[in-house]
């Protein structure tokens, strides 16, 4: 007997935000507009202000970027589960987020509501945002290097490989100096792109220790349940099933590497055929299909998107 092909939904991290950002959705869906409304009185300010209108410097900063890119997922995510006729919508065998869309997939799992996802990502920026102030560094993508010659150039400069991303795009971080001879090395190894990242702080290394003990503190009082959907996770590429192994991640993720390619590829061998992508911007598809081109890719990033998806699941 056939085993029926299996769905995961994937959800973007920092990066993918830009302002008008859910406009449409807001005009378009009731659902988008209560989780807008949530967001707005979780934070007590206008965050949907922000992402229809930026402007862009504010909303890349990461206290807002990181709640903005939850929030519109979120709204997707409520839209697509409530549109007439998408009743249908296979429901997923995993969710998984990249970094930060890690905590929209805790949403979609139930494991914390909306509300709540949101107001934990506008913490997990202001502290990250924080020890980037207290510990100044940065992040860059690497295109065209094996992983073994980066981990040398790490090695050699006092970096960390913070995202495992596809095949041949990696992503270091570390404080300022140590990142740039970093870069120096990677371009002189013959990396094709080097790509600096606009993101204030030396993301998935010990630098955000000080996030992680202030992040616990916020966590320790707040009510998780255990995932009704099994969650991939960034550090370890396995399914994580209870509240506690949740509350773990959530940690841990600050300081170690995101294994994304490796998640994928859990999820794959475990039998899904679809990637689900919601929430703004198609960076995850693009990753997804350079892990594993066999795989059916679908991007959710705006109305448009919800009203076809119909047809596009067929």
């Amino acid at each position: 007997m056939v085993e029926p092909a299996k769905v995961a939904y994937i959800f973007p991290g920092q990066g993918a935000q830009y302002a008008g950002m859910g406009r449409d959705l807001y005009d378009s869906s009731d659902s988008a507009r209560t989780v807008f409304k949530q967001a707005d009185e979780a934070l007590g300010f206008s965050l949907s202000q922000l992402c229809f209108n930026g402007p862009d410097d504010e909303l890349r900063q990461t206290i807002n970027a990181q709640p903005a890119i939850v929030t519109i997922s979120l709204a997707l995510l409520s839209t697509i589960r409530n549109s007439e006729g998408n009743k249908s919508l296979p429901a997923p065998a995993f969710v998984a987020g990249h970094s930060l869309g890690e905590y929209t997939a805790l949403a979609a799992a139930g494991v914390v509501d909306f509300a709540t996802a949101i107001y934990l990502t506008r913490e997990r920026g202001c502290l990250m945002h924080q020890a980037g102030l207290e510990n100044p560094g940065g992040m860059a993508a690497v295109i065209g290097l094996d992983e073994a010659s980066l981990a040398d150039i790490c090695t050699q400069s006092d970096t960390k490989i913070a995202n495992f991303n596809c095949p041949g795009q990696l992503v270091i971080s570390g404080d300022k100096d140590s990142l740039n001879k970093a870069i120096e090395l990677a371009e002189a190894k013959g990396a094709r792109r080097v790509i600096p990242l606009q993101v204030n702080g030396a993301f998935h290394t010990r630098y955000m220790q000080p996030a992680a003990d202030s992040l616990a503190e916020i966590i320790a009082t707040i009510p998780f349940a255990a995932p009704q959907i099994p969650i991939v996770a960034n550090t370890t590429a396995s399914e994580i099933t209870t509240a506690e192994m949740v509350k773990e991640e959530l940690l841990s993720q600050l300081c170690n590497s995101v294994q994304w390619q490796r998640s994928i590829e859990y999820m794959v061998d475990s039998g899904v055929s679809t990637f689900i992508e919601i929430g703004p911007g198609k960076v995850l598809g693009g990753l997804v299909k350079r892990i594993n081109g066999g795989v059916k890719t679908i991007n959710i990033c705006d109305t448009e998107a919800v009203t076809n998806l119909a047809n596009i699941l067929d």
